[in-house]
């Protein structure tokens, strides 16, 4: 039989016990295109970074690290604060936070580009995630409590095109602000969107929230356990390129990290009385496959987004402009990807398009294992296309499975889940991919420079550039003889680009393990359905 396997059945999405509204508040279409534009503004801001990152660590003489905290403290603050976003909008009205995170994020943009050093840029960036957290799972609840069963796999395919597609967009709005306006200009931007978004909100949300939750306690221990645990965990990530990977330090934060989240899975299923996250939800094999697949999803987009932007501009030579532009195909394979894995997943289920999403990812993957610093493009935008349709058919999916099967008492707290995984996924693949080429090109450097004629006593002194060759930087000077600056240039980029296959071979395994998985627990649940 065709039937989806974890499709919501009507008694499962009914509508929540608060007044029906009216007018155009009873309009679910014209509330999907409110929270497309705060939806927008964060998928936007999670990838538009990666091109802004040189121009910003130009200006206040950034490091690596200071730049990849530039991207993680805001992934990191959305990721802590999500599903805790989530159970606000269940609690209080899924309309009033999400209109208090459209408010917080778009003055938060302005703060950054006012910023005068890259510790404010970082502090701002955080309290920016922070009310990403607030904005974002309220999106996917609010249109489950509007959008009847029969229409709401179309909805997610929607919400999932502008997710994908306004964080494939980013590098290229990303490009054109920094080089023809300024680096600041890239979160400038955010304000007249989020005014946009604020006066259309007001005028067309409807409110929803879950009013039996009223009158629970608020889990204020889950909360503080499950922030602490994914703050922990992605710092000893972020720390495991400096202090190395089989460091006590590295090792003992991600120990420390996971024993906290352990703690907080026992805690939601056996002290709280009204827990943050119901574990309830993961007793579905759909739910549980979906948020890690959700994550891997988002490992693979984001991680992969930051490199192919430090080879485009750094390796390749080419303009913001330029490379975003050279990224487009990505965009376009989103927009074409989202409805149709949402069409596929009305029909099938999960089970079909998210292993299909998988698959198309990996063979990205393996496809950018073919790249060198001098491969034409021809080599480089079919990946672009196999990552965008792949992005896209698991946002679909993992939507459907995750929001889909949750009471709808608990959209929000769902929502916030699915965001969560998003976001850690998300924030984890920038530091471990960027991780995985900085320790590649620590061990290669020097052979890669002695190959290309760097004579043995310039070796020495260029080894300490690893930092910079990492980000795809050649440490050549005006100073240097022109064979030299040649030979430098050769051998950093056949680093960089080792460090690059290191991480796109890791990621290729992963989708492959992603596909797998997802295909036999997804397939094994329709089986024992019908």
């Amino acid at each position: 039989m065709s039937s989806p396997s974890v499709a919501p059945s009507p008694a499962r999405v009914s509508a929540p016990p608060d007044a029906a509204p009216s007018g155009r508040r009873a309009n679910p279409w014209l509330t999907l295109i409110a929270v497309a534009f705060g939806l927008f503004m964060v998928g936007l801001d999670g990838s538009v970074v990666s091109i802004a990152n040189p121009a910003i660590g130009r200006a206040f003489d950034a490091s690596t690290a200071g730049l990849q905290w530039v991207t993680n403290s805001y992934l990191l603050a959305l990721a802590a604060a999500l599903i805790l976003g989530g159970k606000l909008g269940d609690r209080f009205g899924r309309r009033t936070v999400y209109l208090v995170g459209v408010t917080g994020f778009t003055l938060a943009s302005v703060a950054i580009g006012l910023s005068g050093s890259i510790e404010l840029v970082i502090a701002f960036r955080a309290v920016q995630g922070f009310f990403g957290a607030l904005l974002m799972p309220n999106t996917l609840g609010l249109l489950r409590a509007v959008f009847p069963p029969r229409k709401f796999g179309m909805a997610v395919g929607i919400w999932a095109m502008v997710s994908s597609v306004s964080t494939a967009l980013g590098p290229i709005v990303g490009g054109l602000l920094v080089e023809h306006v300024n680096w600041e200009s890239v979160f400038y931007i955010n304000a007249p969107v989020g005014i946009i978004a604020l006066v259309v909100s007001a005028l067309v949300l409807p409110q929803s929230k879950n009013a039996a939750a009223a009158d629970e306690k608020f889990d204020v221990p889950g909360v503080v356990l499950l922030a602490l645990g994914m703050l922990v965990v992605v710092f000893g990530v972020v720390k495991g390129e400096t202090w190395g990977w089989s460091s006590a330090g590295t090792l003992g934060a991600i120990i420390a990290g996971l024993v906290l989240l352990v703690l907080f899975c026992w805690y939601e299923s056996r002290v709280a009385a009204h827990p943050l996250l119901p574990m309830r939800l993961f007793r579905s094999p759909a739910v549980t496959v979906g948020t890690v697949v959700t994550a891997l999803n988002f490992f693979v987009l984001l991680g992969g987004i930051f490199f192919v932007m430090l080879y485009l501009q750094n390796v390749r030579g080419f303009s913001p402009v330029e490379a975003g532009v050279r990224t487009l195909p990505l965009s376009l394979a989103s927009v074409v990807a989202s409805p149709l894995g949402a069409a596929l997943t009305d029909r099938f289920g999960p089970r079909l398009t998210m292993p299909l999403g998988m698959v198309l990812q990996g063979a990205a993957s393996f496809l950018m294992l073919t790249w060198s610093a001098e491969s034409g493009y021809g080599a480089l935008w079919p990946p672009f296309v196999a990552l965008g349709l792949g992005v896209g058919m698991v946002m679909s999916a993992s939507s459907a499975a995750i929001v889909g099967n949750a009471p709808v008492e608990d959209a929000g707290v769902a929502g916030g889940l699915q965001a969560t995984a998003l976001q850690v996924g998300g924030a984890l693949g920038t530091s471990v991919l960027v991780s995985l080429i900085g320790s590649r090109v620590g061990s290669t450097l020097g052979s890669e420079l002695t190959s290309a004629g760097v004579p043995e006593q310039t070796v020495g002194r260029l080894a300490e550039a690893k930092d910079a060759v990492a980000m795809g930087a050649a440490p050549v000077s005006d100073a240097m003889p022109a064979q030299l600056r040649a030979a430098v240039t050769e051998g950093s980029h056949a680093a960089f680009m080792s460090g690059v296959h290191t991480a796109v071979l890791v990621t290729g395994v992963l989708c492959a393990l992603g596909a797998l998985v997802s295909a036999t627990v997804l397939r094994g649940q329709a089986a024992a359905r019908h």
